[in-house]
């Protein structure tokens, strides 16, 4: 398990931090010749060789991961389509996790370096974190694009500039809402959830029905509900996990 989790944290940092929209979109558009792919890849084998703590006796399963995800994410830009990102995306990461899980199960009767220095415990924490703050904002995003409102008005610079900052900001506070939402699940205070969605709707919803902009009311109303929903469910599946490992 501490294998698995290891690997696993390594990924989620590789494929959510490490891998900005600008390059995703440049992998999509020039599939196996994009630069930004490999680079990927290579910013993966380098999370894994630090993760494993450059320990030669797991070069076979380095290989296989390595080698799996890049085959992973090149038949994934081939394949997929604007229609079913989400189901593709899905399956992308299932793989992926798959490929972990059975290069884990090879490995775990070996000794981890890293079990004298970062319990089990510790690395589901920091994996559940992970988790929590980088997965959900590209799965949301996949649910709810299909109701994205249009900008009013393309032709104003100003407001491109003003709907650009506002969302990376919504990006940053989405992250921070779910990290808040999964740090007060886990030590046992559920009135703070229902405290931070009450001041957040006061804020947000209250500059939204000012706009008179419903379409763009349902839209975020829908993301935050899907940000606050998956933490729950990421903060209840962590204590369940946690109380197992005791």
């Amino acid at each position: 398990m501490t294998l698995f989790l290891t690997l696993l944290l390594a990924h989620i940092i590789g494929d959510f931090w490490f891998q900005p929209d600008s390059w995703v979109v440049d992998k999509q558009r020039h599939k196996h010749k994009s630069r930004r792919l490999y680079i990927h890849i290579l910013i993966h084998a380098a999370l894994l060789a630090v993760f494993l703590g450059f320990n030669v006796a797991y070069w076979v399963g380095f290989a296989v991961i390595v080698v799996s995800h890049y085959l992973i994410d090149l038949a994934k830009l081939y394949a997929e389509d604007s229609k079913h990102a989400l189901y593709y995306f899905l399956v992308d990461q299932a793989l992926h996790v798959a490929i972990l899980g059975a290069v884990a199960h090879q490995y775990e009767p070996f000794s981890f370096l890293w079990a004298d220095v970062v319990s089990t415990s510790n690395l589901l924490f920091a994996t559940a974190l992970a988790f929590v703050i980088f997965v959900p904002a590209v799965l949301i995003r996949m649910l709810i694009a299909q109701w994205r409102p249009e900008t009013k008005d393309k032709q104003s610079g100003a407001l491109f500039k003003d709907e650009e900052s506002l969302i990376r900001a919504g990006r940053f506070i989405g992250i921070l809402e779910r990290l808040f939402v999964f740090l007060f699940i886990v030590i046992g205070h559920w009135e703070a959830v229902g405290f931070l969605l009450a001041a957040k709707s006061i804020f947000r919803f209250g500059d939204l029905r000012q706009g008179k902009d419903r379409k763009l009311t349902e839209y975020v109303l829908i993301g935050t509900l899907l940000s606050f929903g998956i933490a729950i469910l990421i903060a209840l599946a962590y204590l369940q996990l946690a109380t197992t490992l005791k």
